[in-house]
């Protein structure tokens, strides 16, 4: 039985401290939320310590500094939860790529990631698009604007890594991604269908 320890309240402070006054794209949801889910679906779905705390700090390198807070993650928390951070990491703070070109590049990449690194990659899509399956029928078409990738991109993306998922695991939460992707395409086609 796992019993999260000192470690794991640390990581939440240091969570908490960098994305403090970050909130969910569109709204004024507290971003801290949506780590804190992330940590709870892998929880649920048999993560360790490690990648528990990863899964707090999965967004910490990319949103909240780059290669300076992996380094603090690293020495705060170990080389295996700075591993797995890098890992569901898809822009270290440059945007040299277009969007459609950092999301293909990770796309490859989480085809030969670990199982620990798809783990937390997978909960953090699958709360993802809870939320945004839950917006969009609140907001509808406006809330595609949030996002780079806007309505046809987001959709791609969002099937696309399914898809990877669905085929190397984590089969618990790949079901249910599919399942919530199946509704959010769904969704948005009914959306099309009226606004037409």
């Amino acid at each position: 039985m796992l019993n999260l320890g000192t470690r794991f309240a640390t990581a939440f402070q240091m969570a908490l401290r960098l994305h403090q006054r970050q909130h969910r794209k569109g709204t004024e949801v507290p971003y801290i939320s949506h780590l804190m889910a992330v940590a709870a679906i892998a929880l649920e779905n048999g993560a360790n310590e490690d990648q528990t705390i990863a899964a707090l700090l999965h967004d910490a390198a990319e949103d909240q500094g780059g290669a300076p807070i992996l380094i603090q993650i690293e020495q705060h928390f170990g080389p295996e939860v700075a591993r797995i951070v890098l890992g569901c990491t898809d822009n270290m703070g440059s945007e040299k790529l277009s969007w459609r070109s950092r999301k293909e590049a990770y796309l490859t990449h989480l085809t030969m990631a670990p199982d620990d690194v798809r783990l937390v990659c997978a909960a953090d899509k699958l709360h993802n698009v809870r939320c945004l399956l839950v917006d969009l029928r609140h907001d509808g078409e406006p809330t595609w604007e949030r996002f780079a990738g806007k309505k046809d991109g987001t959709l791609w993306y969002y099937r696309a890594i399914t898809d990877i998922f669905l085929k190397l695991g984590p089969e618990r939460i790949a079901v249910e991604l599919d399942l919530v992707v199946g509704e959010l395409q769904r969704l948005a086609g009914e959306h099309s269908k009226t606004t037409a």
